[in-house]
This record gives structure tokens, C-alpha cells and sequence, in this order.
């Protein structure tokens, strides 16, 4: 989500909404279509910020645009004009690629002569719309039981060790996914953040020392940054607002690989482990982890 909100202030800052589009109003919460897009038509885009796992897309007159891309969905900046491509820019354009064809909405952008089209892509439908006042985002049931977040400065090691005491009989693997307590870890991310740290993800909170729990906090910020840099994490649907996949999955050193070789996290003895990769279900989600190299 961090990667797409710094695309969209890039892309679509201080254009104004001129048309909307959808196939699917079941995603608008709270008011009709046609409503809607009455609301929203004339409007400038002021920025656009994440809380959590939340997009919003703060608009003038005092409204925002909040938008939960849910399991399947993205946004797509595209440029408005039709026009034949060059055989390099079809080479280089994702737009083309099948996970980026189940658009369900769609925003017209104009600033000046330049118009751009933010596009919806959600195969499964689960995505969701809402306009709202900017001044009552913190009263939103979903944002006011938000933790910290796990990118923001506030989040130091004190921060870490003040929520992660305070659950002593939780399970770490379960405790980092707790959107409630930390926001912004996904499980791709807990999964990484545990392995760096030679962590096992059943081990209860009480029996961390404080060098691990230093370690957690330390690989929390580490890994988050990078996948940052490298523009996020395609396991599956994910894709950026240029239609392009994410590169941490290049460097994913347990997730997703089952039976695989451990490639080690430089916390043993010998760098290369080569036990193998396992997984587990923790809350209904699969953590992924070497017993040799977590403890």
C-alpha cells in the first residue's frame, strides 16, 4: 500500500476528477452511483496517504476518497489518450497483462491539457469505495482500532517493547499480525521479519529476551524498507500503478518456499543452513519457517 500511495502523489496530484465509471456499485458504500460520481465530479486531488492497510485520496471541499483494495484489487494510472504504441512501448507495458483486464471502476483525470484514467482492477469484487468527510477519517470504526504503525517514527524499539510486554501469553507469529496492535504487517512480511530474526513463530511473547525482541523490531523496520525500495511483494495479485509487479519476492528467503532449502539468515554458525523451508497454519494463515534457524 506504501508503494502505490507514493505513486499516486507522484502521478495524480492536483488533477481534477472530470468523469466516473462503474460495472460494479456494490464496491461504493453508503450512497447510490449516480450520487456518487455527483459528489465527486470538479474536484481536485489534494494527495493521497495510507493508514494501515487504507487508501485515501483526499479531494478539495473537504472530501475523501477511501479506498480498501482488498485481496485482488489495484489501481492502474494510465494515460487517457488512445493511441497506436511503438513496439518498444508495447514491450514495456504491463497495462496488457491479464491480472490488470478486471477493471470495475474508473476515475477521468484532468490537469491542463493532460488527461489520465485511475483505473480499479479487481478480479474478485471484494474491493471497496466510500466517500467521506476528510475531517471524520479518524472516526471510521476500522481506522480507530489501528495500532501504530510499523513505518512510522512513533514505532521505535521503546514503542515495540511496550506492546509486545503487555501480551505476554501471545504467540509472536500471531502478535505481529495483529493489525490492532501493529499496523502495516502483512504475511508475507511477518513471515520474512521472524526468519531474519531467528525467530520461531510459535514461541510465546514471554519467553522473548530483550536482544529478540530488539532483533524483531530491528528486521521489522529492515524488511519493510526494502520491499519499499523494491516496490512491494507480487506473490499473486499485486501489481503497481504502472501494472507492474512488485520485486521482494525475488529476495524472500522463507515465504512461499515449502520444501525448499533454507538459504540461512546469518545467525548460525554456518551461513548456509539447507534444512528445510516448512509451514504452518497460524490464525488461519500459513507462516513459513526453518526449525534449525529459528529458535
Amino acid at each position: 500500500m506504501e508503494t502505490v500511495v507514493r505513486d499516486l502523489n507522484k502521478k495524480i496530484k492536483d488533477y481534477k476528477i472530470i468523469d466516473f465509471w462503474s460495472e460494479w456499485e456494490k464496491s461504493i458504500k453508503g450512497i447510490g452511483l449516480a450520487q456518487f460520481k455527483k459528489e465527486i465530479i470538479g474536484r481536485k486531488i489534494i494527495g493521497a496517504r495510507r493508514i494501515g492497510k487504507n487508501i485515501f485520496i483526499d479531494l478539495s471541499g473537504g472530501k475523501t476518497l477511501y479506498i480498501h483494495l482488498k485481496m485482488t484489487g489495484h489501481l492502474l494510472i494510465k494515460s487517457a489518450k488512445c493511441k497506436v504504441k511503438s513496439e518498444k512501448e508495447q514491450e514495456e507495458s504491463y497495462f496488457d497483462d491479464k491480472v490488470n483486464q478486471y477493471i470495475r471502476h474508473s476515475w477521468t483525470l484532468k490537469k491542463g491539457k493532460d488527461e489520465l484514467k485511475m483505473d480499479f482492477s479487481d478480479l474478485r469484487k471484494f474491493g471497496k469505495i466510500v466517500l467521506l468527510d476528510t475531517q471524520k477519517i479518524e472516526e471510521l470504526p476500522e481506522i480507530k482500532k489501528l495500532g501504530i504503525d510499523a513505518m512510522s517514527r512513533e514505532f521505535n524499539l521503546k514503542k515495540s517493547k511496550e506492546i509486545i510486554e503487555k501480551k505476554p501469553k501471545s504467540i509472536i507469529g500471531l502478535l505481529l499480525m495483529d493489525q490492532n496492535l501493529i499496523a502495516g504487517i502483512g504475511n508475507i512480511y511477518r513471515s520474512e521479519i521472524l526468519f531474519a530474526a531467528g525467530i520461531n513463530p510459535k514461541r510465546k511473547v514471554e519467553s522473548l529476551s530483550e536482544a529478540e525482541i530488539k532483533r524483531i523490531f530491528d528486521n521489522t523496520k529492515k524488511i519493510l524498507k526494502l520491499a519499499i525500495k523494491m516496490r512491494g511483494t507480487s506473490d499473486s495479485d499485486y501489481r503497481d500503478t504502472s501494472g507492474k509487479p512488485g520485486n521482494f519476492q525475488k529476495v524472500l528467503k522463507v515465504y512461499g518456499r515449502t520444501g525448499e532449502k533454507c538459504l540461512g539468515n546469518g545467525l548460525t554458525k554456518n551461513k548456509k543452513c539447507d534444512s528445510i523451508v516448512k509451514r504452518i497454519k497460524l490464525g488461519q494463515r500459513s507462516v513459513f519457517w526453518c526449525e534449525r534457524c529459528q529458535k
